[in-house]
């Protein structure tokens, strides 16, 4: 049962006004919209613009894949799963991203126990959904670790975003209220930039 605000720890109500600022790079008035920005967007240029356009939001419904693969829609849909506490599957399948780059053996194989002991071992910090015959195969390759060897538990767990948490994200305030604002904000271009007619009664001399 819910006993209100006073009941939560102090840290989640700390964790909640956090992701409060966070998300405000994302809904603020169509004219301060660049001034706004998440982590991700700082390792950018100081001064650089991050103004989102109507067509950029609605393509992140194409697929996961678009969404993700678009910074400011990464953060958006990371800043939905912490509302839903699964932001562990978004990490993981991060994680998995980076350590693919990686080509030195010594490099693979400290990568490799990181992200198990912090995604996938039983009872992990961040443990993500995995059935327990991947989690064992997985547990296996990284004891001769190469880049392919979190492919399937990440592909795993990149089919339960998309089937799961998506869907949901599309459908949410988060994700429809940025849409509404880069349409109003489109609107609002499309008004400023229409050519000046005439005046009739000069027209009518």
């Amino acid at each position: 049962m819910c006993k209100g605000l006073a009941a939560l720890p102090a840290t989640c109500l700390r964790s909640a006004k956090d992701m409060k600022h966070r998300l405000g790079f994302l809904l603020p008035k169509p004219e301060t919209l660049s001034d706004h920005s998440s982590a991700s967007i700082k390792k950018d240029k100081p001064g650089a613009a991050h103004r989102l356009s109507c067509a950029e939001v609605k393509k992140w419904s194409e697929s996961l894949l678009q969404l993700i693969s678009h910074k400011n829609g990464l953060a958006a849909f990371t800043e939905f799963l912490q509302s839903e506490y699964s932001d562990e599957n978004i990490k993981f399948w991060l994680a998995c991203e980076e350590y693919r780059k990686h080509k030195s053996p010594a490099k693979l194989a400290s990568k490799a126990k990181k992200i198990y002991d912090e995604y996938i071992a039983v009872e992990a910090s961040t443990e993500v959904n995995l059935e327990s015959q991947i989690r064992e195969k997985t547990g296996k390759n990284i004891l001769e670790p190469t880049s392919s060897c979190f492919d399937e538990a990440q592909s795993k767990i990149f089919t339960l975003m998309q089937k799961d948490s998506y869907p949901r994200f599309l459908k949410s305030k988060t994700y429809l209220d940025l849409l509404n604002q880069t349409q109003i904000r489109r609107l609002q271009k499309g008004k400023t930039q229409m050519p000046l007619t005439s005046d009739p009664q000069r027209s009518r001399a």
